[in-house]
């Protein structure tokens, strides 16, 4: 069994990038079930994407994993990261976007937030994490709306390169060309090409 969790803020397309996900464990027969848990996204709420995969011929059951069950968190959002850590295996990887975007809440408290303080506080409680410079791959695509495919091929290709990451369930099991592959049965056709080329922007810069 495989759990992969996309936490972000709405708008970012945690929904569309588990439903790629989901579509490439489909393609392999394997059986799948996802959901989403929903705040406000609308207002720039929090959106947490659940894909769960049967990868070993197992039925899955529950579209739900429960805390401390997830192999890959990725994160759009440090804050989000945050936020969905308790779902995240002892063992599971972090992937997580380095730009902040600050929640609602902060300014009506008038706090400063700073996303990099959450992501070193997460550093040194020994969080296992990949931290990603998105502005830089939004900048190198220059399409800020497929920066939840290129998180999500920048998870695959870091569990897949970590040597940390040998035990981890994803890995292996789900290749950039299986995304790539799920992307026309998931967006509009005039968006394939620049999903596509996200993946490849990725596999250019990624750094692990």
């Amino acid at each position: 069994m495989i759990n992969v969790s996309i936490a972000g803020i709405g708008g970012q397309g945690s929904v569309l990038a588990a439903r790629i996900l989901a579509q490439a464990a489909e393609n392999k027969g394997w059986q799948v079930r996802s959901a989403e848990t929903i705040g406000m996204a609308q207002r720039g709420g929090d959106v947490m994407s659940h894909v769960r995969m049967g990868n070993e011929g197992e039925a899955v059951f529950s579209p739900l994993p429960s805390k401390g069950s997830v192999d890959v968190l990725i994160a759009l959002e440090p804050g989000e990261a945050a936020r969905s850590l308790p779902y995240l295996k002892e063992k599971g990887l972090l992937v997580v976007a380095s730009s902040g975007i600050a929640p609602v809440n902060a300014s009506f408290k008038r706090r400063m937030y700073e996303p990099m303080v959450l992501i070193e506080d997460m550093k040194a409680a020994g969080v296992k994490m990949v931290v990603v410079d998105d502005t830089e791959l939004v900048r190198r695509l220059g399409e800020p709306k497929a920066l939840n495919v290129m998180m999500l091929a920048y998870a695959i290709i870091a569990v897949n390169k970590r040597p940390d990451c040998v035990d981890n369930a994803l890995r292996g099991a789900i290749s950039l060309e299986d995304i790539e592959q799920a992307i026309p049965a998931c967006v509009k056709r005039k968006l394939v090409s620049t999903n596509e080329k996200a993946i490849k922007v990725v596999q250019q810069v990624a750094r692990i």
